[in-house]
């Protein structure tokens, strides 16, 4: 499914032109910048930013940070930043075992979330819970913030009701969300446009703007939760697809799994999905006798390091190790970025078996790809899900006319 772009603005915003967004991005990406810093970065004059700046300013999407000083000649040149407040946004993710909402500000950081652990329930049930938090979270806002609110984004699965097996999760419940409009259902009950993307695409773009895209145009994305899937940036733009579902890993087909727990495929081939996933660990951890009933509980026995654990990081690694040399084949990314809903220890110990992997598996003439942690942890697709009315709204990528 396509994004729903945002059909409308509240009242008191207006969209910034394109040369406006250019200037934005650029800040967002330094952190802080003078308007001769910006000048260079965005090849414009230093009179068209002078003028840029002083219009995003009057705004109050760009704030006065201070004076660099020492070391040049004439005065020191005023430093901006974004304004925190000049703009807020809501996201909600939605997975087969999540649901979480999460406020942001102008600068990405997150001001509170509301998180539920838990099978994904039929969509009335799941909509009730997030209109829920959504006004709680809404309640928190003075009216002026609520003026400045950009909207809602959505992030989700494609195809929720599928891949059921795979993930070990029941069929009953899941198959009421193959026709349900969830975007549409939030929006017509809290009047507030709403913006939905593919789940880990919109976790990458939240890389992009907030994480390591600060610092770098070109890396794969790899988000390990209920599911698999992966996000794509290419010359600091988020590559999407013509269906929304570019970089989606999770499908690509791997040998089948070796593991006692593992289902076993109907052909010759199985799919990522089924050996490197959060589920899968559960069901691996349950069937060598765990008891698992929460995240927690799999962060816990990861912590250990128990034979279990063992077992399938083994087999995770096998399966992504040829899914990774595909990605550095067909983007020539030298970067990947992991995330994950398991702590920093889960992420860790992935990396540095997927290096060691990548490291003696290497073709001729080729060099693994750096491996970094992603920079939210378990909030990553939330964090993805409020920075979409930022993206549509304020980035050069996907401008609304």
């Amino acid at each position: 499914m396509p994004p729903i772009l945002i059909r409308q603005l509240p009242a008191s915003s207006s969209l910034p032109g394109y040369t406006e967004r250019r200037v934005l991005q650029a800040i967002r990406r330094m952190g802080e910048a003078s308007k001769a810093d910006l000048a260079r970065q965005t090849n414009l004059t230093n009179t068209a930013v002078g003028t840029i700046v002083s219009a995003l300013h009057s705004k109050q999407l760009l704030k006065i940070t201070g004076k660099r000083l020492g070391g040049q000649r004439g005065q020191p040149a005023t430093l901006y930043r974004l304004e925190s407040t000049g703009s807020f946004s809501i996201g909600v993710r939605v997975d087969r075992n999540w649901i979480q909402t999460i406020l942001i500000d102008f600068d990405g950081t997150v001001l509170s979330r509301l998180s539920h652990e838990l099978i994904l329930p039929r969509p009335e049930m799941a909509l009730e819970i997030i209109l829920k938090d959504v006004n709680a979270l809404l309640d928190m806002l003075s009216e002026n913030q609520r003026h400045r609110l950009s909207g809602i984004g959505l992030a989700y699965p494609y195809n929720l009701e599928s891949w059921l097996n795979e993930l070990s999760l029941p069929y009953e419940e899941f198959g009421y969300w193959k026709e349900f409009d969830l975007a549409g259902h939030i929006e017509d009950a809290i009047s507030i446009p709403v913006c939905c993307e593919n789940d880990v695409t919109a976790a990458s773009i939240a890389e992009l703007f907030y994480g390591v895209g600060r610092d770098m145009d070109d890396f794969l994305y790899v988000f390990i939760g209920p599911g698999i899937g992966g996000g794509i940036v290419i010359n600091g733009e988020s590559v999407r697809g013509p269906m929304g579902n570019a970089g989606d890993i999770g499908l690509m087909p791997v040998p089948p799994s070796t593991l006692i727990s593992a289902p076993q495929p109907k052909g010759e081939w199985d799919i990522l999905l089924n050996r490197a996933s959060i589920n899968t660990l559960i069901r691996h951890l349950r069937a060598c006798g765990h008891e698992v009933h929460s995240f927690s509980d799999v962060n816990f026995l990861v912590d250990r390091q128990g034979r279990a654990v063992n077992e399938w990081m083994k087999d995770c690694v096998a399966a992504l190790t040829p899914v990774l040399w595909s990605g550095v084949a067909l983007l020539n990314s030298p970067v990947v970025v992991i995330g994950s809903d398991l702590g920093t220890g889960f992420i860790q110990q992935l990396i540095t078996k997927l290096e060691q992997k990548l490291e003696s598996s290497a073709p001729e003439a080729r060099t693994p790809p750096q491996l970094l942690s992603g920079s939210f942890g378990s909030d990553a697709e939330a964090i993805g899900a409020a920075n979409l009315p930022f993206f549509y709204h304020f980035s050069t990528q996907n401008h609304i006319n």
